[in-house]
């Protein structure tokens, strides 16, 4: 199997959801494996709460996930000195073609501050360049200090509407998407914000949409539409492999399109059903499968093409004969980015060129997630070619490091 390089190495989590304190490395793909409840979509949400950071102010970031301490953990586990509510993320990137091969790591603590406010009392970026030299911004509570020559130091500001003429950022804003057009930090931003998770919800693709730009599939796909537009435009080379893709999931399918009504857009397919001729039908005669699946194939080739796609169970609403075709589309995906999903699901383990670095194990322990690399016996039994990872998981052989 041919693969893109990794460029995300690890995301280490302190104190976010449930998990209190994890280091998670990746290849491509990344099969994120664990039971109902174990924690696989709160990782997944690290993901997409790092990539929004980028785009929108952390307090709003918060808020659509119900304030800070919603998302703080709490854990059996905290010790005094985690006892002030600390939650921080930071990941390492590798093989950035834009850094020539440089290596770059991002991170930020946040802390309480006051009833129900936070502040940002550490932000660090660091890229390690091919020839052995740094380039680096520190923000600590009081202000942010860089190398980079011309960069000129940053006071934090303590009440909101503080800022006047100095350059300055306030006490619960990141500081690296108001300072990412600085070179070299731009290409971390934008690998950063270009990370998309997915939970694509039939219903949305099903219902008319509000016409947008297409140049980003919503999470749940409610733009689907939009993004056929948008390629239609730009990248018209694609729509065919879209249609492979996707008459390899759904018997007889030809062609979809989007269709205008009236000020919304909707999605029409064109199935043959005999040799005479095709039926076109809307999205809203389509099975969630259906639709299920068009989304899927919209995220991988939606453009601009994401730095990281997070897929949460692409097996839902799918039939099984259906997901080997899913597997060819993420193998696919991995060759334009890096691809990470989640899954429960023995099928989707199935296929044979998997191996024991594609997979991460989920895990409930004394109410934390845990995650962890396959074990010595199950890696084994991968690499000796005995078993495969969805056998593995139907005789739950499938065991992670340190479990017995």
């Amino acid at each position: 199997m041919t693969t893109s390089l990794p460029a995300l190495h690890s995301i280490t989590l302190q104190g976010f959801r449930s998990l209190a304190s994890e280091k998670t490395t990746f290849d491509n793909p990344t099969f994120v494996v664990g039971r109902n409840g174990a924690g696989k979509s709160n990782l997944a949400d690290a993901f997409a709460f790092l990539g929004e950071a980028m785009a929108s102010p952390l307090l709003t970031v918060f808020d659509r996930r119900g304030g800070y301490r919603s998302v703080r953990s709490v854990s059996k586990g905290d010790t005094a000195a985690q006892s002030v509510d600390t939650l921080g993320i930071m990941v390492e990137l590798r093989n950035l073609g834009v850094l020539d091969k440089s290596q770059a790591t991002y991170g930020f603590v946040v802390q309480p501050r006051g009833e129900d406010g936070f502040k940002v009392v550490r932000e660090v970026c660091r890229i390690e360049n091919e020839d052995g030299s740094t380039t680096a911004f520190d923000r600590n509570e009081k202000e942010i200090a860089s190398d980079h020559p011309g960069f000129e130091p940053m006071e934090i500001v303590e009440e909101q509407g503080g800022i006047e003429l100095e350059p300055a950022v306030e006490h619960d804003a990141l500081a690296l998407p108001l300072i990412a057009g600085r070179h070299p930090f731009r290409e971390v931003y934008d690998f950063l914000s270009g990370m998309h998770l997915y939970r694509i919800d039939p219903l949305a693709l099903r219902d008319p949409q509000n016409p947008d730009e297409g140049r980003r599939l919503l999470p749940n796909g409610a733009n689907a539409a939009s993004v056929l537009k948008h390629l239609g435009r730009h990248s018209q080379e694609e729509l065919p492999n879209i249609r492979d893709l996707l008459a390899a999931i759904v018997p007889g399918m030809v062609d979809v399109s989007p269709i205008a009504y009236g000020k919304k857009l909707s999605l029409e397919f064109t199935q043959q059903w005999s040799e005479s001729g095709a039926v076109k039908f809307d999205a809203s005669n389509m099975s969630d499968g259906t639709l299920r699946a068009l989304g899927l194939i919209t995220a991988v080739f939606q453009r601009p093409t994401p730095s990281v796609v997070i897929i949460e169970e692409p097996e839902l609403t799918m039939h099984p004969g259906a997901l080997g075709s899913i597997l060819d589309l993420l193998e696919h995906a991995s060759k334009r980015m890096q691809v990470v999903v989640t899954t429960h699901s023995p099928d989707i383990l199935d296929a044979r060129w998997m191996e024991e670095r594609h997979l991460r194990l989920v895990e409930w322990k004394e109410g934390e997630t845990k995650i962890a690399r396959v074990s010595d016996a199950s890696r084994q039994l991968l690499d000796e070619g005995v078993m495969c990872a969805g056998e593995l998981l139907r005789s739950n052989a499938l065991r992670a490091e340190g479990s017995f």
